[in-house]
């Protein structure tokens, strides 16, 4: 069997990430509905502000670890200025440290996240980690859970997880782009770089993702492309296609 290249996101990936970022975003909407109780503001003006807030936000900071929590601030911010309450030095430290607890959560694995690594790992492949965010959070995330077992130092890290860097790592890294696999949850930051860079490419979509994640294939895959149901599947996939 050929031996494989294949490069893993992480968050939501292989181990979760949206959930958390959702129970602390209705934590602050929690207190931003009472903190206006009696303005008419709903849980969804403040879901949507802060969304398109966050949004914009990683143009310009990428996956800065301050971005999130800075959203929440300018946020309260827009909602205080549409109804001329006054803002609060100390409000907007609680939030900002509000916004910096979701990245505080011990990692979870998602199901069979060991066995899949393990079953490809065992077949003789190349694995390699690439993911979006701060190092230090994201390197905490690989040394809780072992992963390094998988990946050692093939590990890349970048605030700004593009097109343009995905194709950085085939050309530094001299890539087989005819082997090589991108697996991950965002048609954004997985699947188009990758098929762009004209690699291989697996999509294993979450459950309410994150609206960043999303986007429309306007590309014709080179290679292979699936979308799959689970992880698991991601190994009897790979040798399926390997063996035609």
């Amino acid at each position: 069997m050929r031996e494989q290249t294949i490069l893993f996101d992480l968050d939501d990936t292989l181990v979760h990430c949206n959930k958390y970022f959702d129970f602390v975003i209705d934590q602050f909407i929690d207190l931003m509905l009472t903190w206006y109780s009696g303005h008419g503001l709903s849980a969804q003006d403040i879901k949507q502000k802060q969304l398109q807030i966050d949004l914009a936000g990683i143009h310009i900071h990428g996956f800065m670890p301050d971005r999130f929590p800075k959203s929440f601030v300018e946020t309260y911010q827009w909602f205080a200025s549409q109804y001329n309450r006054p803002t609060n030095v100390k409000e907007e430290a609680w939030l900002m440290q509000l916004g910096h607890t979701v990245y505080e959560y011990t990692a979870e694995p998602y199901p069979q996240m060991n066995e899949t690594l393990d079953h490809l790992q065992q077949a003789g492949h190349r694995l390699f980690l690439y993911t979006g965010g701060d190092a230090t959070i994201q390197m905490k995330k690989v040394k809780d859970l072992s992963l390094d077992t998988y990946f050692d130092d093939r590990i890349f890290v970048t605030v700004h997880k593009t097109r343009e860097y995905m194709e950085t790592i085939m050309n530094e890294q001299r890539f087989d782009r005819n082997h090589t696999w991108m697996i991950g949850n965002s048609i954004k930051t997985d699947v188009l770089p990758a098929l762009h860079a004209g690699i291989h490419s697996i999509h294993i979509p979450v459950q309410q993702d994150w609206e960043y994640n999303k986007g429309t294939i306007d590309i014709t895959p080179k290679g292979a492309f699936y979308q799959l149901n689970s992880l698991q599947e991601v190994p009897d996939t790979i040798h399926a296609y390997i063996q035609k």
